[in-house]
């Protein structure tokens, strides 16, 4: 078997990863290719891109990537006509794979797509598409089966993967050893988002927070940020050291899971928090040109994924405008003075946890969908 598999983020990364290790368990001399990041590389993926280098967000903060991202993206498209693959596994990052999907159905390459778009939000002109090029897409959402398959796009539901592997890798003592803070202590995390262009537009927005919320509250803050982010080379690095916030790379569910509260970018980690139980608040924050243009076609009523799921406001959510210091301290400071507030929003987050569960293992599923999806095109190809 062998199978161009791309992801263009963070949490697309560990997802395609976890399916390339349920693949090579079933198939050990299976050959995976295509856009990688640490995650599948370490899983055994040749990266001919590395997903880093496309891990943009936003209309219009992209435009100036523009260029450097169409290499990228026709390098993938050769490496793909020339390794002849059984199929492609394409992870999430619509805006990139669905034009890349374009380009492996007229190559007559079979397309697994792996992550729904949000279409049922914003952009439903993607259902066409999807239709057109995909020959599974894979949700991990349960509402998301019926609204793709009722437009005709061939989709199962497999379960949210998150849910059977999100865990702390540490005890409590173990993990305040390692960052070399109290354990006694309150601590809140932050999480600024996986992408470098998130980090810089939440940081020094959630550094003015810290600031404030320091003069209400007496807390410990760890910054953590995905692996391989290269904290060090960053412009926040030395600010963080000077206001003795802690910066760790790749311990963010262990942060999670043993902190009091977390301030927390909307997405993936939203997810993240409510199946460890961590209170948090949300936010996010775009160009201002990109806010205006989008936020006109989002049609869900909430921003961040676990109120989505949940159908009511679980967690606070500061989006664009509404995301200052002073609103995100105050909502922090109402969170950590109100023991019962806490407790109803840790109740919301069991629910969202418990319509994520699935029966089988999300991956074992989808590796099931990859075959069957290899095996068919294969029939037809000799049928033919």
């Amino acid at each position: 078997m062998r199978i161009f598999i791309s992801a263009g983020e963070a949490s697309g990364d560990l997802y395609a990863s976890r399916v390339v290790e349920t693949l090579r368990a079933r198939h050990p001399d299976a050959e995976f290719f295509g856009c990688a990041g640490p995650r599948m590389q370490t899983a055994g993926v040749r990266a001919i891109v590395d997903s880093r280098s496309i891990a943009v967000v936003g209309l219009v903060e992209v435009v100036a990537h523009i260029p450097r991202i169409w290499l990228k993206f026709r390098k993938l498209v050769r490496a793909a006509a020339e390794g002849k693959p059984d199929l492609a596994v394409l992870t999430d990052s619509p805006d990139f794979h669905l034009r890349l999907a374009k380009k492996l159905k007229k190559l007559g390459i079979p397309v697994v797509y792996l992550i729904a778009p949000q279409a049922w939000a914003w952009r439903e002109g993607r259902v066409r598409t999807l239709r057109n090029t995909v020959d599974r897409l894979l949700c991990i959402f349960p509402f998301e089966e019926e609204f793709f398959n009722a437009r005709g796009v061939r989709t199962s539901y497999v379960g949210h993967p998150l849910a059977r592997i999100v865990r702390p890798s540490m005890s409590r003592a173990e993990f305040f050893d390692k960052i070399g803070l109290d354990e006694g202590r309150r601590l809140m995390v932050l999480l600024p988002g996986s992408r470098h262009g998130e980090v810089e537009r939440h940081i020094p927005v959630l550094f003015e927070a810290v600031r404030l919320i320091r003069k209400r509250q007496d807390v410990d803050f760890l910054l953590c940020l995905p692996p391989g982010f290269d904290a060090e080379r960053q412009t926040f690095w030395e600010p963080a050291r000077a206001a003795s916030i802690q910066v760790k790379e790749g311990l963010t569910w262990d942060g999670l899971a043993h902190a009091h509260l977390a301030l927390a970018a909307s997405g993936t980690v939203t997810i993240e928090a409510a199946l460890l139980g961590t209170p948090l608040v949300t936010f996010y924050r775009v160009n201002a040109l990109s806010w205006l243009l989008g936020r006109r076609l989002v049609r869900a009523p909430f921003l961040s994924m676990v109120n989505l799921v949940g159908g009511r406001r679980i967690a606070p959510e500061l989006i664009q405008d509404e995301m200052t210091g002073e609103r995100i301290a105050a909502e922090a400071i109402r969170l950590l003075e109100d023991a019962d507030t806490r407790a109803e929003m840790r109740s919301g987050l069991a629910q969202v946890a418990a319509l994520l569960a699935s029966r089988d293992d999300p991956m074992e599923t989808a590796a099931g969908w990859i075959e069957k999806v290899s095996s068919e095109s294969k029939n037809v190809v000799h049928a033919g």
